[in-house]
């Protein structure tokens, strides 16, 4: 069956901004590829808990666990450009997925001594990666910016056209 001239059943499919879709997944890879290798480097392995609170938690996992995806963040930002914020989560989030199944179930490369942290704790950490790398991608937005808030653009409030009344005369 046609459709009546002048309506479409179907809405047209809209192309997409392919540069900004290559953008955000360059920024995906190259923050997740930068996370991973830090912790490599680092040596840090959050999902294996060595039974020592003192040793477990030391100045290293702070680093890891903060720094590290806070520059992620900021690596997002930059080359994604204005919306990175919301992009700067996931290549903690990528990484820790892929480091707990990695550690827990694909290798057990677990070292001698240590226990897989349980699934609740290493969800709360990859938490606090996961908004450590957001606050990344909003300073990484404030340095492309180089303001904060709505100084013009695209996403500005508009003025208001009409103009105030003064008051009533008598």
């Amino acid at each position: 069956m046609k459709s009546l001239p002048g309506r479409r059943i179907l809405i047209p499919v809209r192309t997409t901004s392919s540069p900004q879709i290559y953008r955000g997944a360059a920024a995906l890879i190259l923050a997740s590829v930068l996370n991973h290798f830090a912790d490599r480097i680092l040596g840090v392995k959050i999902e294996a808990f060595p039974g020592n609170v003192l040793q477990y938690f030391s100045p290293l996992l702070v680093v890891d666990l903060f720094l590290v995806p806070f520059l992620c963040g900021v690596l997002v930002s930059v080359i994604y450009g204005f919306g990175g914020k919301w992009l700067a989560c996931f290549p903690p989030l990528i990484v820790r997925v892929l480091s707990y199944l990695e550690i827990g179930h694909i290798t057990g490369a677990l070292p001698p001594g240590a226990a897989l942290i349980p699934l609740g704790w290493w969800g709360f950490f990859v938490i606090l990666a996961m908004e450590s790398a957001m606050l990344g991608g909003v300073i990484g937005e404030v340095m492309i910016k180089r303001t904060y808030g709505r100084s013009g653009g695209a996403h500005a409030p508009r003025k208001a056209v009409a103009k105030q009344a003064g008051p009533i005369q008598r």
